[in-house]
């Protein structure tokens, strides 16, 4: 039986926190700032991988406007 490593490369690990971070909400500033890049480099990079979240930013934006 063969064991599959967490991670083939360091980098691995390293975008699977910050894709987690990002679909948890966590604002782009503060994952940059945690991660060591620029927020546009982050959002570059990382844009592709944030799904799920069309219902949360709507309600945000409609709450919002009713504000």
């Amino acid at each position: 039986m063969s064991v599959n490593p967490p991670a083939r490369r360091p980098y691995d690990l390293r975008h699977a926190a910050v894709s987690l971070w990002l679909n948890a909400g966590v604002p782009a500033p503060e994952v940059a700032r945690r991660d060591g890049h620029g927020v546009d480099v982050l959002l570059r990079v990382y844009a592709k991988c944030i799904d799920g979240q069309e219902e949360t930013v709507n309600r945000r934006i409609d709450d919002a406007l009713a504000a």
